[in-house]
């Protein structure tokens, strides 16, 4: 949240009903003018407060439901036709969790990541709550689908777990989603999410994920080369 947007209409918002209150004191002591300059400069600085106030709100609303985060880096080294090392470091999720860096042979021709996500209401993301993940799986996708079918696969698992109890570090915050959303309705709904970029040597991308999901960005020319070009027909 950008605090300073509410402390400025909070501010200008007092001043004004100070000003209003000695205003309708002075009306109350027969100082008519005075009483009327303060009511209405009073209610100028209220309206003034208000207006900020909804920009604010407009603000935060924006920025709340267009907020990201980083979910991890993938780059991809090519061994040989459709064979590629992708290089994964997942993003931090606290002390208990840091960075962690993994190596994955995978075949085909695109990289795929996949999470389970739980997304919150709009409400809920405006008051503060960002989706949740999950990262599932890593695998490696053909652009053709008889290729898809027939030729060798890959898929790694990417679930991270925290080592103190040996459980998913979100698994707490999915429990109690699950648990109270009888009560309190702000989950949209919990489902599997996925995004896939082409492969190409010294390819490097970011996932990040949004209040909708998960979304993949080409970082170097080498990524942005083959997102440009790298995606053909499917046959």
């Amino acid at each position: 949240m950008v605090w300073w947007w509410w402390i400025i209409p909070a501010v200008v918002g007092l001043l004004g009903l100070v000003l209003m209150v000695k205003g309708l004191g002075a009306l109350f002591r027969g100082k008519v003018f005075g009483g009327l300059l303060g009511g209405v400069g009073g209610a100028g600085f209220m309206a003034l407060a208000a207006t900020a106030a909804l920009l604010a709100l407009d603000v935060q609303t924006y920025s709340r439901l267009t907020y990201e985060r980083p979910v991890a880096t993938i780059t991809t080294r090519q061994l040989g036709p459709q064979y590629f090392e992708a290089t994964v470091i997942q993003a931090g999720q606290g002390e208990n969790l840091p960075a962690a860096t993994n190596l994955y042979p995978l075949h085909g021709d695109e990289w795929r990541i996949e999470a389970q996500v739980l997304k919150w209401k709009p409400w809920a993301n405006v008051l503060g709550l960002d989706t949740q993940y999950r990262l599932d799986r890593l695998s490696g996708r053909y652009q053709s689908i008889q290729q898809e079918i027939n030729a060798e696969r890959s898929v790694h698992p990417l679930t991270v777990t925290n080592t103190d109890n040996g459980l998913p570090w979100q698994i707490s915050t999915w429990d109690t989603a699950r648990k109270y959303r009888k009560y309190v309705d702000a989950v949209d709904t919990l489902y599997g999410g996925a995004a896939y970029m082409p492969m190409a040597d010294g390819a490097r991308y970011e996932v990040w994920i949004t209040q909708s999901g998960l979304i993949a960005r080409p970082v170097n020319d080498a990524a942005r080369n083959a997102s440009a070009g790298g995606w053909t027909e499917v046959n």
